[in-house]
This record gives structure tokens, C-alpha cells and sequence, in this order.
């Protein structure tokens, strides 16, 4: 079975990002086809993977600022055949899923998202605050691209979805069904401490963008007097410090290494944003401690309200703070927390992949001998 793995772009680091990784090792060998790749930003371990670029790659600026080429992405994915393989797995969140390919071919969408900007454009342009006049531009090819993802869509052959906040989002859109296949979480990296080392602070660790909504977070914390730790870089910071009170510290980037130490000491994780799926809720639970998450998304699927953790119903500082306030973390069982993260182990994720792969390759492949 001749393979190969699609992504959307390669120039941040993600949930996305994370999930290429572990298919890369399941699949070694294997090419990665993408619209563009900045070695300078990823992990110097992606140089020693066979990725292949589109076009794309040699516009300017674009590994930096790749949002206003946002009309070219379906032309490049469309010209891109990937008929001479037998699978092709895409790990899509934008276009990527949009290439050509033969009757002989597979295509599984591995589905991070239908590409938010263009179904969801309402909220997009909220939470960016996009002006007026780039709105107005925006809507009319809004529309054209909304034609050509459904046509996409239409051309792979099965989804896969990361939640069930996915897989409603891709009978909406594309009109299709799809299995749920949780993303992997690591969850050996993480480990319960014991309870007399947990330490009085909140933690989010995030890009620190506007859709993740970490100011909610910030503002509740600085209302309420609350400790709360803050991990991640991003062009929000700036706006996220401006609102901060003295309870709230900024940590910047957390090295690898520290993550799992922070995450255990800490009251509880904070995960404020309407997030598709969520790997750091279930990092958290792994290392034995609850969350408080926004009731929507993927934090449906990872968070159980009065065993892992609890959900806020609005997203409002209100709402927040509400739940921040009357929360008492020994409510909750660590072990008890850990088991429920088990279930999005990588380990489990490999498992599930590989046995759809390869089941649904011999399906077709029993199916075109018996024509």
C-alpha cells in the first residue's frame, strides 16, 4: 500500500502539528505533501521527513504571514494529482483535502475542522476584529470558497472526525457521515503529584490568540484576586497584559521538560476558548488535576462536569468567574481523572488509524477486483 500524509501548512505549531507527528511515526517513510514549510520554525526533526511543498512556498513573506494568500490555497491544492498513490491521509483544518486524485486512489480526511474561516465566518471575524471594509471583501469570496470546500468535500472518499463537535460540523457542511477518533494525547508524560504539592494557582498553557479567549481568564482571575499562571507566546499578549492584575503572571513559552511538573501542581487547568477537540484539557486530567472549560466543543467529548472537572455555561467573565469562585478542586479524584484521559492516549489513537486505514484500503482494493 503506497501512502502519503497531506497538511494544510507548516509554519506554527499546533494541535495540527502534533497530530502530523504522530501519523508521521506511525507511517515512517512516508511523504508529507504541504502548501509551505518554514524549517526555521518547526522542530529541527522535521527535516529529516520527506515533505513536499506546493507552489505556495516561494511567495513572499509567506512563511511568516501565510492568512492573506487565503484566496490562492484552492488553486494550489487543486492542482496537486496524488493519483499515484493508493492512500492518501489528510489532516485537514484549511484546504488541503481539495488536491485531485484518480479513481484507483483513497482519500481519508482525518477532519481537525471544516475550514472555520469560511462556515464560521461570523465568529472568525469577531474574535480577530477584522474591519469593516475587509469584511466587506471577505464575504463575496467567502461564498466562492464556501462552493469549492463543499466540492472538496465531496471528493473524499471517508471523515474522520476528532469530536463530536466535528463530526455535527461535517454533516452540516459537507453533508457527509463520519467515525469519531479522538486526537492523540501523550499521556505517559504525565503523572499525579501528591496532593500535599499542589500549589493554589490556575494554569492555562496556549498560543495566546483571540480565539482561545484566555482574556476571560485573565479578567476573571484579576476580579476575583486569583492566582493564574499563563503559558504561551502570541500577538495577544500584549492586550492579555494590559487587562492583567497583579495575581496574573505571565510565563512565556514552557519548555517541554516543565509542562508536566506545572500541570500537576497546579488547582486547576483553565481552558476558556470554544476549541474543536483540546489536548491540554486531557494533559491536565493525566496528570491529576480538574479543568474548568468552556461547556461547548471538544471540551464535551474530554471533560465530565463533577468528576474531571466543570463547565461554564456562557462564554462571559460572568461565567466564568462564577465557577472559578465555588470551585474546590479536592471534589475531584486524581486517579479517577487520569483514567478518563487514558481513553485519548497516542497509543489508543495509533490503534484506531491504522486499523481504519488499512480496513478501508482493503475494502476498496476487494471491491475493484470484484467489478
Amino acid at each position: 500500500m503506497k501512502l502519503a500524509l497531506v497538511h494544510d501548512w507548516l509554519n506554527q505549531i499546533g494541535g495540527a502539528e502534533d497530530v502530523l507527528d504522530v501519523l508521521v511515526q506511525l507511517f515512517p517513510q512516508t511523504p508529507v505533501y504541504t502548501s509551505l514549510y518554514a524549517p526555521e520554525i518547526m522542530p529541527a526533526h522535521y527535516r529529516q521527513w520527506d515533505i513536499r511543498t506546493l507552489w505556495m512556498d516561494k511567495l513572499p513573506s509567506i512563511h511568516r504571514h501565510h492568512q492573506p494568500y487565503l484566496p490562492l490555497y484552492p488553486l494550489a491544492w487543486g492542482g496537486l494529482d496524488l493519483s499515484e498513490y493508493d492512500v492518501v491521509l489528510s489532516n485537514k483544518s484549511g484546504f488541503c483535502h481539495g488536491f485531485q486524485h484518480g479513481a484507483g486512489t483513497l482519500h481519508i480526511c482525518y477532519c481537525l475542522a471544516p475550514t472555520r474561516y469560511v462556515w464560521q465566518l461570523d465568529s472568525y471575524i469577531a474574535r480577530e476584529g477584522i474591519s469593516r471594509p475587509v469584511q466587506m471583501a471577505l464575504r463575496p469570496l467567502v461564498e466562492a470558497l464556501k462552493r469549492w470546500d463543499l466540492r472538496a468535500a465531496s471528493r473524499v472518499d471517508h471523515f474522520i472526525a476528532i469530536s463530536t463537535e466535528i463530526q455535527e460540523r461535517i454533516k452540516t457542511y459537507y453533508h457527509r457521515d463520519s467515525v469519531v477518533i479522538y486526537p492523540p494525547v501523550d499521556t505517559t508524560r504525565f503523572q499525579p503529584v501528591p496532593l500535599d504539592q499542589v500549589e493554589d494557582y490556575y494554569l492555562i498553557v496556549s498560543r495566546l490568540i483571540p480565539y482561545k479567549r484566555i482574556d476571560l481568564a485573565v479578567q476573571a482571575a484579576t476580579r476575583l484576586g486569583l492566582p493564574l499562571k499563563i503559558g504561551g507566546k502570541g500577538r495577544d499578549l500584549e492586550r492579555l497584559k494590559a487587562m492583567a492584575g497583579p495575581t496574573v503572571e505571565f510565563l512565556g513559552y514552557v519548555p517541554d521538560e516543565e509542562l508536566p511538573g506545572l500541570m500537576a501542581r497546579c488547582k486547576a487547568f483553565l481552558f476558556p476558548g470554544l476549541e474543536d477537540f483540546g489536548i491540554t484539557p486531557v494533559q491536565a486530567q493525566a496528570a491529576g488535576r480538574p479543568v474548568i472549560a468552556f461547556g461547548g466543543g471538544g471540551a464535551l467529548d474530554t471533560v465530565l462536569p463533577g468528576k474531571t472537572g466543570e463547565h461554564f455555561s456562557e462564554l462571559t467573565v460572568e461565567s466564568l468567574a462564577h465557577v472559578m469562585q465555588t470551585f474546590d478542586a479536592l471534589r475531584y479524584d486524581p486517579t479517577l481523572m487520569r483514567q478518563h484521559a487514558l481513553q485519548f492516549d497516542t497509543r489508543l489513537f495509533n490503534e484506531q488509524i491504522s486499523n481504519y486505514v488499512h480496513s478501508a484500503w482493503e475494502a476498496r482494493h476487494v471491491a475493484q477486483q470484484n467489478r
